[in-house]
């Protein structure tokens, strides 16, 4: 039995909740290839940054525009109730 077909059984057997970790996981698996061909400077070190990694490729493999520090600023002020600096 080849590789496919294993993945298919094995795919089967999944309850749905399972199968959706599954698409999950091989996007990310997909993502971190693109990432390393286009983001090849940046290792993290700690669990946690390679956690926090994953979870910015995700963001990114699904679409989610990254905001920049200006951006941020503006959306951590207006989730403030519209507190700023002047």
């Amino acid at each position: 039995m080849g590789k496919e077909e294993q993945l298919l059984e094995g795919w089967r057997e999944l309850t749905p909740e399972k199968q959706q970790m599954v698409l999950e996981f091989v996007e990310a698996l997909k993502s971190q290839s693109e990432a390393t061909a286009i983001n090849t400077e940046y290792i993290p070190q700690t669990p946690l940054a390679k956690k926090l990694w994953e979870i910015r490729q995700r963001a990114i493999a699904s679409g989610i525009k990254l905001l920049n520090e200006a951006e941020i600023e503006q959306e951590l002020g207006e989730r403030r109730g519209g507190y700023g600096e002047s």
